[in-house]
């Protein structure tokens, strides 16, 4: 299991993995529990993923 560090919040910026279908892959984090509801800066459009999922889909985080 590879050891990321995972300090993101309620605001963060972060880059995932995959694009957007709208052709932005910068999201900013609204939501945190088991589930984590994030939203593209680019639409605005927002997705439920489990806490598991995002932290495989997770890149980078920007701020």
């Amino acid at each position: 299991m590879e050891s990321k560090n995972l300090n993101y919040k309620v605001g963060s910026k972060v880059i995932m993995k995959k694009q957007h279908p709208c052709g932005e892959n910068l999201w900013e984090i609204t939501k945190l529990g088991a589930d984590i509801k994030i939203k593209c800066l680019n639409c605005g459009r927002s997705l439920f993923m489990p806490r598991i999922e995002f932290n495989k889909k997770l890149k980078k985080i920007v701020e």
